[in-house]
């Protein structure tokens, strides 16, 4: 994005801009919010490492990411139409997928070793997109890079409590 509020040459359509961000934060918040109710119970029961984050700052933080995610889609929605742009969003939606799952593997299920196997794989998944983002648009992939960050700190949390509820 230039200082003229153009993307890759085109002029920002705020509108399509706003709901890519919205579709992006509505959807990511709905297994969270499905989820909350094992939050105050289930979850409050596990050990925990002493690095975990009050379960405060978990919405505000999803909430970040996925607005990012929601903008870096709309950069690459609006890059010139290819073959490397849609195996690019085909990447974002298989990631997106992931990142919904895991919350229902973990809260729901409460399957933790299971879902480190998958948060894992999610990592993966990131780094791929970041990868195939910075191939059509660079601004779209260094905006994922919080939520790679948050992410591996999230498998790194996973992990643990696998481990000390083992």
């Amino acid at each position: 994005m230039d200082t003229t509020g153009n993307v890759s040459g085109k002029k920002i359509n705020w509108l399509h801009l706003l709901l890519f961000v919205a579709a992006a934060v509505l959807l990511g918040s709905i297994s969270g919010i499905a989820n909350a109710g094992n939050i105050t119970t289930w979850y409050a029961d596990l050990q925990k490492p002493p690095f975990n984050p009050p379960n405060y700052l978990f919405g505000p933080v999803w909430t970040v990411l996925y607005a990012l995610m929601g903008l870096g889609l709309y950069l690459i929605w609006n890059a010139p139409k290819s073959e490397k742009r849609k195996r690019t969003i085909q990447v974002f939606v298989v990631q997106f997928v992931l990142n919904f799952c895991w919350s229902f593997i973990f809260f729901y299920f409460h399957l933790i070793g299971w879902a480190a196997i998958e948060i894992v794989v999610l990592l993966g998944m990131i780094i791929w997109m970041i990868v195939r983002f910075k191939a059509v648009n660079k601004w779209a992939a260094y905006l994922q890079v919080p939520y790679l960050l948050w992410v591996s700190f999230a498998t790194l949390l996973n992990i643990s409590i696998w481990w000390l509820n083992s």
